[in-house]
């Protein structure tokens, strides 16, 4: 046979697309998620693409039964458990779905069994908002404590109950006017939304109810500040956007939590739903999260990142980074009030991974109003100068800076300085 391909296959060739031409500007990436990823990592991967380990294979192409990638999961576990000092008796689980699947998770595994038993919800962003509209289409009792949509989830947060006679309440002075359920089967809270740039402060969760079993979305800081698992009931993240690549989902489960279903008792006369065999967190546990094929490509490039952080002197090591990146980011927005603006009022809560902020003008009365046009102007610049993906979530707009493990801090002082240019040519 003619090593020659054939004329058909030759014409489909001939209408490929041009590969494009590497640039030779170095390139910074702000995106929200999925997010940069270490190069040593990429250079890695890509080294052992076509031939994992010797076996001739790309990981890519062996069971999720082998040996070899049992021993990567089994790593990125014990890296995993090394890094956050997670407690014995918590199961490291890598599932599926992304984290948006956990907020139906978190109500089938705690409630499934008994609807009727009070759930509160701490209401700071898009994805707490949504976590909540979840666990209330499943028929959950839900009871938001606190939330700053009325002021468009800037961080001001406000009591939700009705009877509650406070007009305010803020994370950083005392949750008394937080009405929490005495029997609430559990507190939920995103740790950082990554939309509207709110995060809580580091020992947030020492102020909610003694005794709560607390679960928290901690996607978008996940490995970028130390964490005292042990007082959380379920951890759950994305790995997209600081751990590793689309397509894994970490989940941190006390092992209290993982109910059998098929052995529970239930209350007399409370409302149910059965539980999907492929949210059972007890069924991933059991099976070490192999009770069907997982996303063993991303499970494998998490691990690098594990490896890459542990190499890098942990998560205290990205902690001091993430506080110098996001200082000289806030303090550029600072010094140029007449052109931007923080999208984040509550100054206590302003995340240190995802940054939004405005560009703004003058209006006719005087006030400081968004522009469109500057912002549009600012992102055209900026990605001409390497600077990728700064536009804010389509739902808000504006400008949005992520600041993950993984970018550089020159990324950082470039942004800055192009601010600070642009800033000059825009002042009114």
């Amino acid at each position: 046979m003619s090593g020659h391909l054939p004329a058909v296959c030759r014409h489909s060739l001939a209408l490929l697309p041009t590969p494009r031409q590497a640039t030779t500007m170095k390139m910074w990436n702000f995106s929200a998620g999925p997010g940069v990823l270490p190069k040593p990592v990429l250079q890695q991967a890509q080294a052992e693409l076509l031939d994992f380990q010797g076996t001739g294979c790309s990981l890519m192409e062996l069971s999720h039964r082998s040996p070899q990638f049992e021993g990567v999961l089994n790593k990125a576990i014990d890296d995993l458990r090394t890094l956050l000092k997670i407690p014995a008796n918590y199961k490291v689980l890598f599932l599926q779905g992304g984290a948006s699947t956990q907020f139906a998770t978190v109500v089938y595994n705690l409630v499934g069994h008994d609807l009727d038993r009070p759930v509160d919800y701490i209401v700071s962003g898009v994805w707490s908002e949504r976590a909540a509209k979840e666990a209330q289409l499943l028929g959950a009792n839900v009871r938001i404590v606190a939330t700053s949509k009325a002021t468009g989830h800037d961080g001001q947060l406000v009591p939700a109950r009705a009877d509650s006679t406070a007009s305010s309440a803020s994370p950083s002075s005392s949750l008394a006017a937080w009405q929490f359920s005495p029997d609430a089967a559990y507190v939920y809270y995103c740790d950082n939304e990554t939309v509207h740039g709110v995060e809580f402060e580091d020992d947030f969760v020492d102020r909610l109810p003694v005794g709560s079993t607390v679960v928290c979305d901690v996607s978008s800081n996940f490995l970028s500040r130390p964490i005292d698992v042990a007082k959380y009931g379920i951890l759950f993240a994305g790995a997209q956007k600081n751990a590793g690549p689309a397509g894994v989902t970490i989940a941190i489960v006390r092992e209290d939590l993982l109910r059998d279903t098929k052995a529970a008792g239930v209350r007399a006369g409370a409302r149910t739903i059965p539980m999907p065999t492929m949210l059972d967190l007890k069924v991933m546990a059991d099976n070490n999260s192999l009770y069907n094929t997982p996303p063993t490509f991303a499970i494998y490039v998490t691990g690098l990142v594990l490896q890459w952080v542990l190499d890098r002197g942990g998560v205290a090591a990205m902690q001091e980074a993430r506080m110098h990146k996001s200082q000289q980011l806030y303090d550029a927005i600072a010094a140029h009030a007449e052109t931007y603006e923080c999208s984040v009022k509550a100054a206590g809560l302003r995340s240190r991974m995802n940054v939004p902020f405005r560009i703004v003008r003058k209006s006719a009365d005087g006030r400081l109003e968004a522009s469109a046009e500057l912002e549009k102007a600012f992102l055209g610049e900026a990605e001409a100068r390497g600077m990728m993906q700064l536009k804010g979530h389509r739902s808000v707009g504006g400008i949005r800076a992520s600041l993950y493990n993984a970018l550089d801090e020159q990324a950082v002082a470039a942004l800055v300085a192009f601010m600070g240019e642009f800033a000059a040519r825009h002042a009114q």
